[in-house]
């Protein structure tokens, strides 16, 4: 089996985390104000990009300049780079009129990571409907992230687990538009991808992967379709050819079996719910959304705002919260380990008495 512990070495320069605030009203401060209780005592550190109003009152916070300061505050408050909500906070209750503080929040982690002041993007909960009906373009946070980044077309969307990775041809489309849009270059890329950031960011020296079918019993020889022979397994054996370590296009209805799994180190799926309803069902607590293709590496947790069960961090310190903060500290851990495994990759390829910049 593939290795898949980091590679970093011990010592690396270790940037603070860039996390957002997420919607206000959603679990997203809560889970925020959690995981630094988590983790302030230990040796990850990072900054919150929100509005500090919404945490004094339940945790140490201490707003910051820049996140050069993060480090030295985490250990006796959250770092805060103040981004002030026009609108009163309730939690459950999500306010348009706070959109473009939630749009800022990702904005400036985007440029501060871009410009090698931050190690990487940790996102909290959007809701993509509220910021829709503030004039908001994007579908979701993985193509706003690639317009900041300068590379639209090239995101693809991982969800992550220590059970399973799995990789999505497609993002936020309907099944029907997933489907009318499936074409043999854009599995290609996906694949391509796929394999440089399971080598680059997750330390897989040979990375395994796997392809599924589109049709139930990935088409049966033809009898159930036959997208797995005309676009599909063209698209394998073209990579194949150059050396990439793929099987397909399987059967998804097999596929997540436990035998499976010990078989490959990632399952590039064709649409939404065919990767993560299997990824969800292992690992709800424990899944990152990770954004492959960017020039910076962000990660997210796999569930959403939680309006149902936002009480705010005073309620859920206090133990009548709901919410689990495992996924957005499992998130937090997975961008640490990539940005160690990135610069040790960048290192390793830099010219001889050259350092790299990435």
């Amino acid at each position: 089996m593939s290795p898949k512990g980091s590679r970093a070495a011990e010592g690396a320069a270790d940037l603070p985390i860039a996390l957002t605030m997420g919607d206000p009203a959603g679990i997203g401060p809560e889970l925020t104000a959690r995981a630094w209780q988590h983790l302030h005592r230990g040796d990850r550190a990072f900054f919150w990009t929100g509005d500090a109003r919404l945490l004094q009152a339940v945790i140490p916070v201490q707003q910051i300049a820049s996140p050069a300061e993060a480090r030295e505050v985490f250990p006796h408050a959250l770092p805060v780079l103040q981004v002030s909500c026009p609108a009163p906070v309730q939690p459950g209750q999500p306010d348009s009129q706070n959109a473009p503080a939630v749009i800022s929040s990702i904005e400036q982690v985007v440029q501060l990571t871009r410009a090698g002041k931050a190690g990487a993007v940790v996102t909290n909960p959007i809701a993509k409907h509220v910021l829709a009906s503030a004039g908001f373009p994007h579908p979701g946070h993985t193509e706003f992230l690639a317009a900041l980044c300068g590379v639209e077309g090239q995101e693809v969307m991982m969800l992550a687990s220590p059970q399973l990775k799995v990789v999505l041809t497609s993002i936020h489309v309907s099944l029907r538009q997933a489907l009318e849009d499936l074409n043999a270059g854009q599995v290609e890329k996906v694949l391509k991808t796929a394999h440089a950031a399971l080598k680059r960011d997750f330390a897989i020296d040979h990375p395994r992967l796997v392809l599924a079918g589109l049709n139930p019993h990935a088409g049966e020889n033809g009898l159930m379709g036959l997208e797995e022979r005309t676009i599909l397994q063209p698209v394998v054996e073209k990579l194949r050819a150059q050396g990439l370590d793929i099987q397909g296009p399987l059967p998804p209805d097999t596929m997540f079996t436990t035998r499976w799994r010990s078989r490959y180190d990632a399952a590039i799926c064709l649409y939404h719910d065919q990767g993560l309803i299997p990824l969800k069902t292992l690992a709800m607590e424990e899944g990152v959304n990770v954004t492959l293709g960017l020039p910076i590496i962000r990660t997210s947790p796999d569930h959403g705002t939680a309006f149902d069960i936002a009480l705010g961090p005073r309620a859920a310190l206090a133990g009548e919260g709901k919410a689990d903060p495992g996924s957005l500290l499992a998130a937090l851990e997975m961008a640490a380990s990539m940005a160690a495994n990135r610069r040790v990759a960048a290192a390793s390829e830099a010219p001889e008495g050259k350092e790299s910049l990435v």
